[in-house]
């Protein structure tokens, strides 16, 4: 069984390169509000859906200050042709062998077709200022996720 981290704990660092193969660091979003999104794969209906979602909604959480980091087991290359293919504005960091996720319990069995197989659960943790998990969103669904997410800060006053 995956365990989640809690929130008011602090957010597990990593560092992870991004589509453009720049190493970002976790650590160097202090002071700002993160949006941590795990996603299963780069360009299938699901995550295109998620990722356009949030792709579209993308200048409320920049009005907030938010930063939004989408993480799969992709590889650089794989997200540069999904970042450009569907113009995402965001970062999104290739997890190659599922470290961090493994580590956010965010890893594990899955079903999909009938068929059991082990990868990456729609899962996001929003992250506040000062490093600790605000809130976790599990089995998330792709075209309502940026929406809620948005209420939320909003709720607490982001």
């Amino acid at each position: 069984m995956n365990i989640l981290p809690e929130i008011g704990t602090t957010a597990p660092q990593f560092s992870l390169p991004d589509q453009n193969g720049i190493e970002q660091s976790l650590a160097s979003f202090l002071g700002h509000w993160v949006l941590l999104y795990f996603y299963p794969k780069d360009d299938t209906p699901g995550c295109t859906k998620e990722a356009c979602v949030i792709r579209d909604a993308f200048p409320d959480f920049d009005a907030g200050k938010v930063k939004v980091l989408g993480i799969s087991a992709d590889s650089v290359k794989s997200h540069k042709k999904f970042e450009e293919k569907y113009n995402l504005p965001f970062t999104l960091l290739a997890d190659e062998g599922a470290q961090v996720a493994r580590t956010y319990g965010v890893f594990g069995l899955k079903k999909f077709m009938g068929r059991e197989h082990e990868g990456i659960n729609r899962t996001s943790f929003l992250i506040s200022a000062d490093g600790k998990i605000a809130k976790v969103y599990e089995k998330v669904k792709p075209e309502v996720h940026a929406a809620e997410v948005l209420a939320d800060l909003k709720t607490l006053n982001v």
